[in-house]
């Protein structure tokens, strides 16, 4: 009797059951995929706006280091190397901020102004254009 109990546990699944599990998965993928295909924009639009927050974030630990931004002459490059020219930096981190100076989504530089200590740090969206609605609307940090 143990024996017949052992050989049904060692069968494994039937056809069937593996059949309806893979329409089980065809039908959710069916309506799942759509949903998140059909958005590519929207989620280049998120990713930007973590990019900046993120160029964002490095921009306040090279400030907490030195004591100011860069200035949009140093740019976002004073993030990856140790920038020359005014204002020099006074304990840069020889690790950097960022490993490299990061691209937004549609293949762009971050751009980055600096003007008496008020920085913005944006990405002109899907139409690479100043301005803009929607998925083309500009995604922009501001800081006082």
């Amino acid at each position: 009797m143990k024996r017949t109990t052992l050989s049904r546990r060692a069968r494994g699944f039937t056809l069937i059951e593996i059949m309806v599990v893979v329409v089980i998965l065809g039908i959710l993928s069916a309506l799942i995929v759509p949903n998140i295909i059909g958005r590519p924009d929207e989620a280049r639009v998120a990713a930007a706006t973590l990019g900046v927050q993120e160029v964002g974030k490095a921009l306040e630990f090279y400030r907490l280091d030195n004591g100011f931004y860069p200035s949009t002459d140093q740019g976002l490059e004073a993030l990856v190397s140790e920038p020359t020219g005014f204002p020099e930096p006074r304990k840069w981190n020889p690790e950097g901020y960022l490993k490299s100076v990061p691209e937004d989504p549609w293949g762009e530089p971050y751009l980055y102004y600096n003007e008496d200590r008020s920085i913005e740090v944006y990405s002109f969206g899907a139409d690479r254009q100043e301005g803009g609605e929607g998925v083309d609307a500009d995604i922009l940090l501001s800081e006082l």
